[in-house]
């Protein structure tokens, strides 16, 4: 009898390691169409697509997440010009004009009431909807994944040292750090950092380009003074630990050296936050926490801008439903961390979490500080009060933004490089592949100490006034020598100050769908993705309701 069990035992044991053998080899030597890379607003829209064209696709996402910025706190969209969005971009925003439109969708107020506030006259059309919760955001997200039936494949992180495996200048295979291996004919690049497309030895760069590289005007350095006031020091506060003592050392936040010549090329790049979702329905708020790791000194530099008589409150909270914002940045000292994450668009996986952790830690403590501080004055105190995180957000992450607004790292430098000049409509494409529609928006890249021994914000830029602009099919593809398999639709090859424009949540969908679309005509013909039809392309992303040239 106890032979016979053994026996039975032995039988099932083996039949186990077959099935999981064939399974690790089934998932190992499947083929997919597509590999789409990240799953942020622009890899859902790459995947949709790559579904709806009748393609295999699966979608891998490191984190827990689907939606990226758009359902990370990111809630009150950037977009100049709405009708610049079409396809599956626009489909999303419908989608949230369709929810909203339901009155259980309200707890607090209702849409006829936010429809006639500042927010929702910016906001809120007949026919779509740019302002949302964050939850309403990832559940439309995987409303859309799920009713195209694309595979998604959470939590696997590409190996950034050995996780490309080519045949010339083919990607075979992605390779994740757990040794998970996915096959594909065609991949795409969706992430905000373009690991992928660094992995796979595409042409990259990181920073800011002299304006003398392309002739541009608003690149580089910055001099202060050209600066928009409200992201500046306006009265004058010690930079010194001791004040007055330069050999104290400088207060953290502030940096030593030279801050460069005007229009001078660099490594920095614009700084990053979190974007918070915010509430003043006080059952569901809860206090600002004093993280762990806070440093008093981290916010002296907060404390003596106070002190010099600047009270302009350090936040920008922009309401949406339900009586909740999406809180972004203002003035001198703001929810952005200037100057502290210059390593993370290169960095591995350690340098961003370190970064990430004390992104968090900054702006909990920057927070807690406004609202707790006897140095902060008790009008600034009062605004802060009022708001705090919403408990139904980010329930999985104690109310913290799940992403860090990772405004900008690298981008690819490609055969058509984006910049100024396509932007003001000076230079323009007939490749068109979407719309820019928002001005060259930079954020400061970072905090010095003038000629006076003065604390100063350096890489501010705000310009618009122009209409929307062709972004050239060229600048998501990399040089043919490079790689002839692989799109990037979020890092893509722009200028610094270009960039700043092309960076809205609403593009990154449009180059989704576009890389996506793109993807499978080189399939079909079974050519290099830089010798697809563009005149084919353009035409199947018109059928699909994209918009690709300016209007009349």
């Amino acid at each position: 009898m106890k032979m016979r069990i053994s026996r039975l035992l032995l039988i099932a044991f083996l039949i186990s390691l077959c099935v999981v053998s064939t399974g690790f080899s089934a998932e190992a030597e499947k083929v997919y169409d597509v590999v789409v890379y990240g799953g942020t607003s622009g890899g859902v829209a790459a995947a949709v697509q790559t579904a709806r064209m009748g393609k295999t696709v699966v979608l891998i996402e490191p984190g827990r997440h689907l939606g990226g910025l758009s359902s990370g706190g990111l809630g009150a969209t950037d977009i100049g010009n709405k009708k610049a969005v079409g396809g599956i971009s626009r489909q999303f925003y419908q989608r949230i004009r369709r929810h909203y439109a339901r009155q259980t969708a309200w707890k607090h107020g209702t849409l006829e009431q936010y429809r006639p506030t500042r927010e929702g006259r910016r906001h809120v059309a007949k026919d779509t909807m740019w302002s949302f919760e964050p939850h309403v955001a990832e559940r439309v997200f995987n409303d859309m994944i799920k009713e195209a039936k694309v595979p998604v494949v959470f939590g696997e992180r590409l190996d950034l040292k050995n996780g490309v495996k080519k045949q010339g200048a083919r990607i075979v295979t992605i390779v994740m750090e757990s040794g998970r291996i996915f096959h594909g004919r065609v991949f795409i690049d969706a992430t905000y950092e373009g690991d992928l497309m660094a992995a796979a030895g595409v042409s990259y760069t990181v920073g800011r380009e002299s304006n003398a590289k392309y002739g541009e005007m608003l690149n580089g350095v910055r001099n202060p003074l050209a600066a928009h006031p409200s992201s500046q020091f306006i009265k004058p506060v010690d930079p010194y630990v001791r004040r007055g003592d330069p050999a104290s050392g400088l207060l953290p936040g502030v940096h030593g050296g030279p801050h460069g010549e005007d229009g001078q090329g660099d490594r920095r790049v614009q700084a990053y936050c979190f974007r918070m979702c915010t509430t003043d329905v006080p059952e569901n708020r809860r206090p600002w926490p004093k993280p762990k790791g806070y440093d008093p000194l981290r916010d002296e530099l907060l404390l003596r801008n106070f002190d010099a008589g600047d009270h302009r409150a350090p936040w920008n909270p922009v309401w949406m439903p339900n009586r909740k914002t999406d809180t972004n940045n203002d003035f001198a000292i703001p929810t952005d961390n200037i100057g502290m994450n210059y390593d993370y668009p290169d960095g591995d996986y350690a340098t961003r979490r370190r970064i990430i952790e004390e992104h968090e830690i900054y702006q909990k403590g920057l927070m807690w500080t406004l609202v707790n501080h006897q140095r902060v004055p008790e009008s600034v105190r009062q605004r802060f009060q009022v708001l705090g995180l919403a408990k139904n957000e980010f329930v999985d992450n104690d109310n913290w933004p799940h992403q860090l607004y990772v405004r900008e790292a690298r981008r690819m430098v490609s055969n058509y490089v984006i910049t100024e000049h396509n932007c003001t409509g000076k230079r323009t494409v007939s490749d068109s592949v979407g719309l820019g529609a928002y001005g060259m928006d930079s954020h400061n890249t970072q905090r010095y100490v003038d000629e006076q021994g003065r604390v100063c914000n350096e890489g501010d830029v705000r310009v618009g006034g122009f209409s929307p602009y062709p972004i050239s099919y060229r600048s998501i593809v990399p040089k043919a020598a490079e790689c002839t398999n692989l799109l990037v639709s979020v890092c893509v090859s722009a200028s610094h100050i270009a960039y700043g424009s092309i960076r809205m949540e609403p593009v990154f969908m449009v180059l989704g769908q576009s890389a996506a679309t793109a993807a499978c005509l080189s399939i079909d013909s079974d050519v290099p993705i830089q010798k697809v039809d563009v005149e084919k392309l353009q035409a199947r992303l018109s059928a699909d309701k994209q918009v690709l040239f300016r209007q009349k």
